[in-house]
């Protein structure tokens, strides 16, 4: 995966931490995804009131819309710990039983990336969502035998950016299975001018609506954007985010209107201009781009898809009219039309 772009999938450490500092703490805090939230505030104010643990949650959607942040709320709602893990770094049974033989009631357990949990580590789970216990496995060979351990009553969260790469006995122990949508420019100019007064920098409202614009409906794009900005009206200007200063300092990032970034135009400019808008498929606009055909799916298809530039079709990726408009190519027609897609 590359580091390369706004929406680059791998932050730095410094990122990191400047990200964390930005999150909100409480769900009346957290901007945008009404029905969501709703949701949850119901499931965690039952939680309290019979004083037992939150059931279990499921939230999926793109990158950088709060999936981390929520469960860390659900866990300062609920006045219990946090422990945190992902699923790649759960490879063994192991790496699990020690996680969940220290396990506290009513604790709050989030595993972000669970789609990619191991086989084997995935059946351990099952026994520990469903009947909170541990299965250990004693001696080898005919001889060996497995040991029940019971646990606390606790909270699982699961995060996926790939809903439907999670099987099915999975996710059906989650009681609670949430999406998160893109943010409209409105809720971003909100957590734009919240950010700034955490920074405590200078921001008029024309230019938080700059910022808001060219964020791809991400608070994670938009949280570095400002950074970004910031830096620039220190530097050029007087410290002060305007619209101009805005404009002039994402113009500089090669961030456009619409948030698109360099690798969202060279995936449109290679299905508009090199394969006359598609049909085609993602393995090879992969190849002709070299970026990973998962973190094009993942990261860049749903906001181009959103954008109304792109279409996902039986026989491949297909632009769109308003994306040959938007990008001044002229479509042309190919003889036969057939291409192919994997």
């Amino acid at each position: 995966m590359h580091e390369r772009g706004i929406v680059a999938a791998t932050a730095q450490e410094g990122e990191r931490q400047f990200e964390a500092a930005l999150r909100p703490r409480r769900l009346e805090e957290f901007v945008g995804q009404s029905k969501l939230k709703e949701n949850l505030a119901i499931a965690i104010e039952a939680a309290r009131q019979r004083a037992e643990a939150m059931d279990h949650v499921l939230l999926y959607g793109p990158p950088g819309l709060g999936k981390t942040t929520l469960a860390s709320i659900i866990s300062n709602e609920l006045e219990v710990g946090f422990e945190q893990t992902a699923g790649p770094i759960l490879q063994k049974k192991l790496d699990l039983t020690g996680i969940l033989s220290h396990i506290r009631p009513r604790q709050v357990f989030f595993i972000d990336e669970i789609h990619r949990l191991v086989p084997d580590v995935e059946e351990m789970l099952y026994a520990a969502l469903e009947d909170f216990r541990v299965d250990i496995l004693i001696g080898s060979g005919p001889g060996a035998r497995t040991h029940s351990l019971p646990i606390p009553h606790f909270t699982a969260i699961g995060a996926t950016t790939r809903q439907g790469l999670i099987s099915a006995p999975l996710r059906g122990r989650f009681g609670l299975v949430l999406r998160l949508n893109h943010y409209t420019q409105e809720e971003l100019e909100q957590i734009v001018r919240r950010s700034a007064r955490l920074l405590e920098v200078a921001i008029e409202q024309p230019g938080a609506e700059e910022i808001a614009r060219r964020s791809r409906g991400t608070p994670r794009i938009a949280n570095r954007l400002l950074r970004r900005v910031r830096d620039y009206a220190q530097v050029r200007a007087d410290g002060r985010v305007t619209a101009q200063i805005a404009r002039t300092a994402l113009d500089l990032l090669e961030v456009d209107r619409f948030g698109l970034d360099e690798i969202d135009q060279k995936i449109m400019l290679t299905v508009l201009e090199k394969y006359s808008g598609g049909p085609v498929g993602l393995n090879t606009i992969a190849a002709s781009i070299e970026e990973e055909p998962d973190t094009i799916e993942e990261v860049y298809e749903p906001f181009l898809i959103q954008l109304g530039f792109l279409d996902r079709t039986p026989r491949g990726r297909v632009a769109t009219q308003r994306a040959f408009e938007y990008f001044g190519v002229q479509p042309r027609l190919r003889a036969g039309n057939q291409r192919t897609l994997f």
